[in-house]
């Protein structure tokens, strides 16, 4: 039996964002493998970043775990640790550090450590998991077992999936994406948890109290600007009544008033969250929750189910109001989908926030406005705004890389940062996001002539100077056609 502690590096206090916004989550994919260790029959511990006040609150745990290894799972199902952020990244080198100053081996896992294993490997990381890495994870641990002391090159050799450090130089077996994991199964360690914490934080900022659960790994669409560095296109989902049977343990367990589902694409097909209705009526286990879906998934059959199931929010990649954009991005969905998905969603009392994506390749500003104008004419109840971000992996970042500078990352989620030549500047992007925000505000109130005629001279301001924010030579396209190949801006 091995002493092994598993955490990740995601510090809820150095994302001033998402600090501010104050709807912490537990790590799932963390103590999901805590969970799998466990399985095997090894003695493990959890350092849980989420609520830490820094990387200074590590060394207590390690002094008190004393593990022979430590595994640094971050969470997959967590759409922030797709961005790799600075300084998230700073904070895992940073323990990687602790780690090994204490005696202790190092795995690393995670959407930044496979696109980018040698900061990880030079803070002193033993071993980088490529992708998912549970068939080489589990082999390491066996090697691990058998031979405690175990040459560090001998440890990892011949592993695919895995990156090392060999003779100096970084060693990578890139196997290419696989498909989730079975071995990831059940539930995850929600003991391990200091759960009285998440939820003290969540009454105090917010008055009521959410957790997470996954239903599913990976999402089979092929939007060119989303990268996929864990499970590529392959999706996986766990069976409903294991799901129901979940959702129901932690509603006797812990109280939750709401729980967010983190799929990437949650139900996907209407049998199966019938089903899973069915078992959650069965034993009246339901919990209000939050999905994200897309709008062509969201048949009246579909919604229907989703309601039944205690669906209260649904988030769409909604992305663009201009369907030339859509079809650039390879989304395959359709503008008036999302006016439909919309409107039908909320005739069953459900939620809806759209996820909104500005400045990707070809967007030209009557793209911009169609944006402004889904918006009105939807009317969501809620939008979440961001700027295309090119990742390793994707087409779109093949497409700009070569203007990538040294920032390559944004530091925290509020950065916002244009990391390619797009056709307007950061700030641009900026105050339309605070525009578009502002609308959908208003239109939660009363009706306010004055408010409404104050938004409509600030939008007139920003339009009226956009020629100002114009980027030099922005990487456009140079014809029109009908698959979404934008002339550049006039």
């Amino acid at each position: 039996m091995l002493n092994i502690q598993v955490g990740h590096s995601y510090f809820l206090r150095y994302d001033s964002k998402q600090w501010e916004r104050g709807k912490p989550y537990p790590p799932l994919a963390t103590i999901q493998i805590a969970a799998l260790l466990r399985r095997m029959e090894h003695e493990v511990t959890l350092f849980d970043a989420m609520l830490a006040d820094g990387v200074e609150d590590y060394a207590a745990t390690l002094e008190r775990a004393r593990p022979g290894l430590v595994v640094f799972y971050e969470d997959n199902f967590n759409f922030l640790t797709k961005m790799c952020l600075g300084r998230m990244r700073d904070a895992a080198c940073r323990m990687i550090a602790e780690a090994r100053a204490n005696g202790a081996r190092v795995i690393v896992a995670g959407s930044d450590a496979s696109d980018h294993p040698e900061p990880f490997l030079a803070a002193g990381a033993d071993a980088v998991l490529i992708g998912e890495g549970i068939g080489a994870l589990i082999a390491l641990v066996e090697r691990l077992q058998r031979q405690p002391d175990i040459d560090p090159a001998a440890w990892t050799e011949g592993l695919p999936g895995v990156a090392s450090i060999a003779d100096g130089t970084t060693r990578v077996t890139r196997i290419g994406a696989v498909p989730p994991d079975p071995r990831i199964a059940g539930q995850p360690a929600w003991d391990l948890l200091d759960v009285d914490r998440y939820r003290a934080f969540w009454q105090d900022r917010h008055g009521y109290f959410s957790l997470n659960m996954a239903a599913s790994r990976g999402c089979p669409f092929r939007c060119n600007w989303c990268a996929k560095p864990i499970w590529g296109n392959h999706y996986n989902q766990r069976p409903a009544e294991e799901v129901a049977a979940e959702m129901t343990y932690l509603k006797r367990t812990f109280a939750p008033d709401h729980v967010w589902m983190a799929d990437d694409i949650f139900g996907f097909h209407v049998d199966w969250v019938s089903e899973f209705a069915m078992h959650l009526e069965a034993s009246d286990g339901s919990i209000p929750f939050t999905i994200q879906t897309r709008a062509d998934l969201t048949s009246e059959r579909m919604t229907a189910a989703l309601a039944k199931a205690g669906c209260r929010e649904a988030w769409i990649g909604a992305e663009s109001g201009s369907q030339r954009v859509l079809d650039r991005m390879t989304k395959g969905t359709k503008v008036p989908d999302l006016v439909a998905a919309r409107r039908r969603l909320g005739a069953h009392g459900v939620r809806v926030g759209f996820f909104i994506q500005l400045g990707y390749l070809g967007e030209r500003l009557d793209d911009l406005l169609a944006t402004r104008e889904l918006v009105e004419l939807a009317a969501p109840d809620d939008i979440g705004v961001s700027v295309s971000y090119p990742l390793p992996g994707t087409k779109f970042f093949e497409e700009v890389k070569a203007q990538l500078g040294a920032k390559t990352h944004w530091d925290d989620s509020a950065d916002l940062a244009m990391m390619f030549r797009g056709a307007y500047d950061s700030d641009f992007y900026r105050q339309f996001r605070n525009l578009l925000h502002d609308q959908v505000t208003l239109r939660q109130g009363a009706a306010d002539a004055e408010a409404e005629a104050s938004l409509g001279l600030r939008w007139n301001a920003l339009l009226a100077g956009e020629r100002a924010h114009r980027t030099e030579a922005p990487t456009f396209p140079s014809t029109v056609t009908s698959q979404g190949v934008a002339l550049p801006l006039a």
